[in-house]
């Protein structure tokens, strides 16, 4: 079955807002507001986001007022700051109760290098092969990282993420963006036809971000995932608004 991209792409571009960072860092990026999860599905509604990505727990508690407001994209896997060694992140909810809750895509991380690369492998294969059998697309979280990795900003090694991501069927490819742009380019033209997306990272000023998103849309990538560098502002609609204005060349 033909995946359904249109539903979390507008023009072939894109804007999510992440709210997936409670489980991997804790409560460290969050203050009074930031922290109830109403407070973020909210800006994703109002701001027009193309997709709020979540992990299970908020979205059985929080999604469901939200749904015709605001498109959801569900991360089925997950692990804590507290791990320690090479990086795993396992799979903590089915396709099957994405599609329950809402979701019109899924995401999943795989640590590319790390020396459990083959079990999350072997996860993304079977969640892949039966979201594609619903119509949903898959978003590869491509994060080079483990003993093996001595820099995972290097152009090579992310160019060659993005190139697992396009043979192992990602539909999209959430990667970081390591400040080149000529590197950037290299690495989007390895992905083929999958959709590369950029992480917004920790928070930056507002004039770095708007530079980096041009940067990042001049390469041709697709758009942002973004969570701290909106919601740790105390304008998070104005930036929005700015960063839909680079993307789409409004």
């Amino acid at each position: 079955m033909k995946t359904n991209l249109d539903k979390i792409t507008k023009q072939g571009k894109c804007i999510f807002l992440a709210y997936d960072q409670g489980l991997e860092h804790g409560p460290t990026d969050f203050n009074d507001m930031s922290v109830d999860p109403d407070y973020i599905l909210k800006i994703a509604a109002k701001g027009k986001y193309n997709g709020i990505i979540l992990q299970k727990g908020i979205a059985e508690k929080y999604y469901k007022p939200y749904r015709k407001k605001v498109p959801l994209v569900l991360k089925l896997n997950g692990k804590t700051r507290l791990l320690r060694g090479d990086p795993i992140s396992t799979q903590l909810c089915s396709v099957k109760e994405a599609i329950k809750l809402g979701a019109v895509a899924v995401g999943y991380t795989i640590y590319i290098g790390s020396e459990h690369e083959p079990v999350m492998f072997d996860q993304f294969r079977k969640i892949e092969e039966e979201a594609h059998s619903k119509g949903l697309p898959v978003i590869l979280w491509a994060y080079p990282r483990g003993a093996v990795i001595k820099n995972e900003l290097d152009r090579n090694i992310l160019a060659y993420s993005a190139r697992i991501g396009l043979e192992l069927g990602a539909d999209m490819i959430k990667m970081k963006y390591n400040g080149n742009v000529n590197d950037l380019k290299w690495i989007v033209k390895s992905a083929g036809k999958a959709k590369v997306i950029i992480a917004g990272g920790a928070k930056v000023s507002e004039k770095e971000l708007l530079k980096q998103t041009r940067e990042i849309m001049r390469a041709g990538a697709a758009g942002l995932a973004i969570g701290r560098n909106v919601w740790q502002r105390d304008n998070p609609l104005e930036i929005t608004k700015k960063l839909k204005e680079i993307i789409w060349k409004r």
